[in-house]
């Protein structure tokens, strides 16, 4: 056990755990936000996805001490009122089928659209490779990242 620092959606945690623990286990069992979801616990679904430092990164392969005392934002950061352009446009499109892979989904769209305001088809599908959803809602992610793209330039445009 070791005392590590996280700073998850800009809000300070001291926990007692393994180092070696992932950081999913950290974020849902020891902090108790549950928004990220367990999904494959190999890196290979994305449910599991948060940024670490801006960067979407597969928490269940990550241990918790290489994300202490970095910028870790889950689900329930990126808006504290489902208003990101990305959960607007979410609901817009009607993606979600059972919902389970959508927060990893949303995460991942918010990296690709913070650094890519415009992304293309194939920059969508790049960003968005290896983010399985078993309910098949491809068609209706990309155009939900698409529709993100316009509310975002909206809502630019209107500052």
């Amino acid at each position: 056990m070791a005392s590590l620092n996280l700073k998850i959606n800009n809000k300070a945690y001291t926990i007692d755990a393994d180092p070696k623990m992932p950081l999913l286990w950290a974020i849902r069992d020891v902090v108790g936000l549950t928004g990220t979801k367990y999904g494959c616990g190999i890196a290979q679904c994305g449910a599991c996805t948060v940024h670490l430092e801006g960067k979407p990164i597969r928490s269940c392969s990550i241990p918790v001490s290489v994300a202490a005392n970095k910028n870790i934002t889950t689900i329930e950061g990126i808006s504290e009122d489902n208003s990101h352009p990305v959960q607007v446009a979410w609901i817009q499109e009607q993606v979600p089928q059972c919902g389970y892979c959508q927060s990893g989904q949303i995460m991942a769209a918010s990296a690709l659209l913070k650094g890519n305001a415009n992304p293309t088809d194939k920059d969508i599908d790049t960003a968005m490779q290896g983010h399985i959803c078993r309910c098949g809602t491809y068609p209706r992610i990309r155009k939900a990242i698409k529709t993100a793209s316009v509310l975002m330039s909206q809502k630019a445009s209107a500052k």
